[in-house]
């Protein structure tokens, strides 16, 4: 009875999103992807593909923090875009020279019109200028005045008016 069933066997190190697409085709896909990201430092995708793109990535962005010939090589033989490389090897590599990992963000940007399928763009931490940790310019914010608060202020500008009259009186008297 037990050949009848049929055996089920687990998943185990299947983690990997196939993107439904022959491994070829993915390969090409997540190349020009990646090629894409460090030209334009963000590009816009299915969430699926961002999520792929960015294990694709970073490992690219790890290697290139060390110039040398062979991780030129090791990264050429992903990207396959001269100036990709350049460009991470130049621009990027400096960039994120000290940060120890998370070089890309992924935000999700809702869902496509046509097909329903999540959409999010994925981006380059470091040259985001909208996220950029700057120091905010807390606004004060405006509260009604209370009476005792007005009747103060009026009492600080009567005595605070004879003070700007009394150096124009003494020049007067001067001459």
């Amino acid at each position: 009875m037990a050949s009848i069933q049929s055996k089920k066997k687990m998943r185990h190190n299947k983690k990997f999103n196939h993107l439904g697409r022959t491994a070829s085709h993915r390969a090409s896909l997540l190349s020009n992807m990646a090629a894409s990201l460090i030209m334009h430092k963000r590009i816009t995708t299915t969430l699926a593909k961002a999520k792929a793109l960015k294990k694709y990535v970073e490992p690219l962005i790890t290697r290139a923090k060390n110039d040398t010939t062979t991780s030129r090589r090791v990264v050429f033989r992903y990207l396959q875009d001269k100036y990709a490389v350049k460009e991470l090897f130049g621009d990027v590599a400096t960039k994120v020279g000290d940060r120890p990992g998370g070089y890309t963000r992924v935000i999700k940007l809702g869902t496509r019109q046509g097909d329903a399928a999540s959409m999010a763009f994925i981006e380059l931490v470091d040259f985001d200028e909208n996220m950029a940790k700057t120091p905010k310019v807390e606004k004060k914010t405006r509260r009604s005045r209370s009476k005792k608060a007005t009747a103060a202020t009026e009492v600080a500008n009567e005595v605070a008016t004879p003070e700007v009259e009394a150096p124009e009186a003494e020049e007067a008297k001067a001459e």
